[in-house]
């Protein structure tokens, strides 16, 4: 299984959890810097740093060779100015150098001759171990969603059981539950004696 076998999203997702299994540690300053300026917080995820991280491998894989400045514009976005036209602004360059230092780190990327950077063997390899990680994740999740569904037809299925006894009992006693129309009629219904003057 390659790595562009399964949705990008979930080997995203599966390579962060692995990067923080591996115990890839974030910069103190991570906790407090935007990821651009057309940002107004800080990431509210407390390991967006992982996938990041993820992120960037990912990118590099589809379009390497590419250095700071393409990913730069991909991670890039609107910025909102007021009352002013919304402009493109380029995501901050200082996460994503740190974020190939430490790939290099790892031995996932490496420096291409030509310029920019490019997924190693070591990170190929990776990538396509994650891709079945990411496929075992999304038939655990499809599995979860079949079990969500089908226990809430079970007690779909329990409600009108009961549903139907309470009828079945209401028969035998002899009062069918009331109609809403009846319902509305009871309730305009005024006590004897009472006049409308």
């Amino acid at each position: 299984m390659k790595a562009f076998d399964v949705a990008p999203a979930k080997l995203v997702e599966a390579v962060a959890l692995e990067f923080e299994k591996l115990r890839v540690n974030a910069p103190e300053w991570a906790l407090f810097i935007k990821t651009g300026s057309h940002r107004e917080r800080a990431p509210h995820k407390r390991d967006w740093w992982n996938f990041r991280l993820a992120s960037i491998l990912y990118r590099i894989l589809k379009d390497g060779p590419i250095g700071t400045q393409r990913l730069r514009t991909y991670y890039g976005g609107r910025k909102n100015r007021g009352v002013a036209p919304p402009v493109f602004r380029k995501s901050g360059g200082k996460i994503i150098r740190v974020c190939l230092q430490e790939l290099e780190k790892l031995g996932f990327v490496q420096k291409n001759k030509t310029g920019g950077r490019i997924v190693s063997a070591k990170g190929h390899a990776f990538l396509d171990k994650m891709a079945k990680e990411a496929l075992r994740i999304t038939e655990d999740e499809k599995a979860h969603a079949a079990e969500r569904k089908a226990e809430k037809e079970r007690e779909r299925a329990k409600r009108e059981v009961e549903e139907r006894k309470v009828k079945e009992e209401l028969r035998k006693i002899g009062g069918a539950p009331a109609k809403k129309t009846e319902k509305k009629v009871l309730k305009k219904k005024k006590p004897e004696g009472e006049t409308n003057e």
